[in-house]
């Protein structure tokens, strides 16, 4: 993640993923963001930030960081994918970026790096491709969530924007309602609030803890 100055906003970022590329959006990435640049006094605890997919709003509140989101658009649901996968349809949506969920009922056994890969690679969603979650429902408002990521091209432990995306197809499918408390794959809890009229939804929120693991930095003699 690259913080840069903004004309409009309190800063700019660039995120770039592990292969290179660079993507639009990144939930996760979003509330890190959002703490190191309070923690930089590069903005307050109130903030805006230009990202490609819109501009950011973030409220720090110590570790815990909540972001409203881009506007969800895209929605399709009960697309047709006949294949022997263990399922028959899939939704999609795009939460800043593309994501593929699919329902399932045993989120540990679902092999998600060759079922994702078949899905984020799809002719439906190219040329971009998108990601791909796999959602299961754990009880009142509560589903888990396994993701795998384009531009990481692997399972990763958490995804905010494939957080949102399952959240909001649960809703779609009548299994949950505001806020929704996702369990990732490396245990974090992450909480999505939402509003919704008619099939619209609106004030997309995404709320977690954050963690400063480590400082460094780089000299200039390598660069």
């Amino acid at each position: 993640i690259y913080i840069v100055r903004s004309d409009r906003y309190d800063f700019k970022w660039r995120f770039f993923n592990s292969d290179g590329s660079e993507a639009e959006m990144c939930g996760n990435g979003s509330r890190c963001a959002a703490r190191f640049a309070l923690l930089n006094n590069i903005a307050g605890e109130h903030m805006i930030f230009e990202t490609i997919a819109g501009p950011v709003s973030a409220d720090v509140s110590g570790r815990m960081v909540k972001v409203l989101m881009p506007a969800p658009k895209g929605l399709k649901t009960g697309i047709s994918i006949p294949l022997d996968k263990g399922w028959e349809s899939v939704d999609f949506i795009n939460t800043g970026v593309p994501h593929v969920v699919v329902q399932v009922k045993d989120i540990e056994n679902i092999p998600v790096h060759e079922q994702g890969r078949f899905l984020r690679y799809h002719q439906l969603f190219q040329p971009g491709g998108a990601n791909a979650n796999f959602m299961c429902l754990m009880g009142k408002d509560q589903i888990c969530v396994r993701t795998y990521e384009r531009g990481v091209e692997n399972e990763t432990l958490a995804c905010g924007t494939g957080s949102i995306a399952s959240s909001l197809i649960a809703n779609v499918k009548g299994l949950v309602s505001s806020p929704v408390t996702v369990i990732t794959r490396g245990g974090e809890e992450l909480r999505v609030h939402f509003e919704k009229k008619g099939p619209e939804f609106s004030r997309v929120w995404l709320e977690g803890g954050t963690s400063i693991i480590y400082k460094g930095e780089l000299h200039e003699e390598a660069l």
